[in-house]
């Protein structure tokens, strides 16, 4: 069974990546402004009032063992996740049905914005779920989750255990080539999670270079 120690550098690795996608949610909903829902100022501050949260329970006993920590940081990433994805769908419409909703450098820098968090956040999924991440527990039924090159090389890497690092390298890979780079996904609910990743990667690209091509050819 891999037992997966995490480091306070590790943490507060991925409490500045969580802090910073929540912040880019922050620059799209500003960028956006009546073309995305006002409900999403209530999920932004959620977010960040959940996040510290986190931040202040990271050592609390307690909160472990009742389930608490796991509950809000699962709600955390659940909140971001749709948030995120509901920005995209706004900004979609924006610029297929209300051409003058958004500029084209408005809707540049909200795409761009949104394919920022899409990294983020699925390497904070993917990172709790296999690593144990931010509640330090597993909550899969798989001991292990993902296949890395690592794993298969244990002569070479002995006692080696990814890093959130791994985990955002992993996101990125998976974001622009939409396909893992060098870790295989195992379970069936992971290659669900990926695929999600890579379905909001490619609207958001296809947005992405869609005006580009329309600002340079004008």
């Amino acid at each position: 069974m891999r037992h997966h120690s995490i480091t306070r550098k590790e943490l507060l690795f991925a409490q500045l990546a969580l802090l910073f996608a929540i912040g880019l949610q922050l620059l799209t909903r500003q960028i956006g402004g009546d073309a995305l829902p006002g409900t999403q100022n209530i999920v932004i501050f959620i977010e960040l009032a959940l996040a510290l949260v986190i931040g202040l329970t990271v050592n609390v006993k307690k909160a472990h063992r009742w389930g608490l920590y796991h509950f809000l940081a699962i709600v955390l990433l659940g909140l971001v996740s749709i948030a995120n994805i509901s920005s995209l769908i706004y900004v979609l419409h924006s610029l297929i049905i209300n051409h003058a909703v958004l500029t084209g450098t408005e809707l540049l820098a909200a795409a761009l914005a949104i394919f920022l968090t899409n990294i983020i956040v699925f390497a904070l999924w993917y990172w709790e779920i296999d690593s144990p991440g931010l509640t330090r527990t597993l909550w899969s039924k798989y001991d292990k989750d993902f296949q890395f090159t690592q794993n298969d090389l244990e002569k070479e890497y002995p006692n080696w255990q990814p890093q959130f690092g791994d985990y955002l390298y992993l996101s990125v890979t998976n974001a622009i080539n939409f396909a893992p780079a060098d870790a295989r996904p195992l379970p069936l609910q992971v290659k669900a999670l990926m695929a999600a990743q890579s379905l909001v990667s490619v609207f958001t690209l296809a947005l992405l270079i869609a005006r580009s091509v329309s600002i340079l050819g004008t």
